[in-house]
């Protein structure tokens, strides 16, 4: 008994690469070639805080990508490790939110947006997301990104975002956590 056609299979064969090529439309980083160049570390000392921590860059399984451990203190009015990168380009207007590959020390994280609204430094839009110490994808509508003070809309635009940070924030905890892919969809 066959299960395609020829005519199903050529035009399944037609569609994957065009699947492929849509993902990397959407692709921000997949920390193949010197994210090193494009990502860096940023704790809270830089406001006093005793926060400390690293990002590094991996391989496995043919895939790269980011690993950020590090010690979250709240002592001293401080309480975040991140890594950040600029966008090289604005996202479209149409993008409903941002997408992660991630995986993790079973602790809550958060993605910080910052964007051409968030001009002063403790300015950014925020969405929490759980890791497990399994690889898997995690969606944040930018509807569902707070605000970190009155001063800014509701909600950031797409267009606006300027910059993603993957954030280990607010309590006490060891955080480990790794990133393979950041895009948006």
């Amino acid at each position: 008994m066959r299960l395609f056609s020829k005519r199903a299979l050529a035009t399944i064969m037609l569609i994957l690469p065009l699947a492929g090529a849509f993902a990397e439309q959407n692709m921000i980083e997949d920390f193949e070639f010197q994210p090193e160049k494009r990502w860096q570390f940023i704790g809270d000392s830089v406001m006093g805080g005793v926060s400390t921590g690293q990002v590094e860059f991996a391989r496995e399984n043919g895939k790269s990508y980011a690993r950020m451990t590090g010690r979250v203190s709240t002592a001293n009015n401080g309480g975040f490790v991140q890594f950040r990168m600029d966008l090289p380009a604005p996202l479209p207007k149409d993008a409903a939110g941002v997408r992660l590959i991630a995986r993790g020390n079973e602790q809550r994280y958060f993605v910080h947006l910052r964007t051409s609204g968030t001009v002063l430094p403790w300015q950014y839009y925020q969405a929490g997301f759980e890791v497990s110490g399994v690889w898997a994808e995690i969606r944040l509508p930018f509807t569902g990104f707070n605000a970190s003070g009155r001063l800014l809309r509701v909600s950031p635009r797409p267009e606006s975002v300027k910059s993603v940070g993957i954030v280990a924030f607010g309590r006490d905890h060891d955080a480990e956590i790794e990133v393979r892919e950041v895009s948006y969809y």
